[in-house]
């Protein structure tokens, strides 16, 4: 496949974080910025995160490791977990973004990013959708990504933080 120079990279955090771990591994973050851009030629990769006051530490981490950090307020349910849903904005910034990249890698296995994969696929702009546990993700990924898919699960010795 031929490599670009032009791609973009986007990351849905919690996503990507909680099926890593459910793996038993803990993902190096700046290991995979650099995997991201020798693997898929990226220049840009937007991490999108909800918001938590106190965790400073963790976003100067991810920007210092490359990441373009895009927030979304979240809010503190009933049972005390803390939901920050940030689907329409990766959406929209993979949208806004368009013309810029020659080609796009989501980093996701939810299915609600199967319509933008789709519309992605279809426009020639979709290098792949990066599936981090491929026990537990959306089939509707699968049919909209269709051979552009690929998994995250053997690449441990690779990736994880040590």
């Amino acid at each position: 496949m031929k490599k670009h120079q032009n791609n973009y990279a986007f990351i849905d955090g919690q996503n990507l974080n909680l099926s890593i771990q459910e793996l038993g591994w803990k993902l190096d973050f700046r290991k995979f910025r650099i995997y991201l851009s020798e693997k898929y030629s990226v220049g840009t990769a937007y991490y999108f995160i909800g918001f938590v006051e106190g965790n400073n530490d963790l976003y100067v981490s991810l920007q210092s490791a490359g990441y373009i950090l895009i927030f979304k307020p979240t809010l503190k349910l009933p049972n005390e977990k803390v939901k920050g849903n940030i689907d329409a904005e990766l959406v929209l910034q993979a949208m806004i973004d368009l013309n810029k990249y020659q080609q796009a890698i989501i980093v996701t296995g939810d299915g609600d990013f199967a319509c933008l994969a789709a519309y992605l696929r279809k426009a020639d702009k979709l290098q792949c959708v990066l599936v981090p546990n491929i026990n537990k993700y959306s089939a509707l990924l699968k049919k909209a990504a269709q051979k552009r898919i690929a998994f995250m699960n053997d690449l441990k010795k690779k990736l994880e933080y040590k």
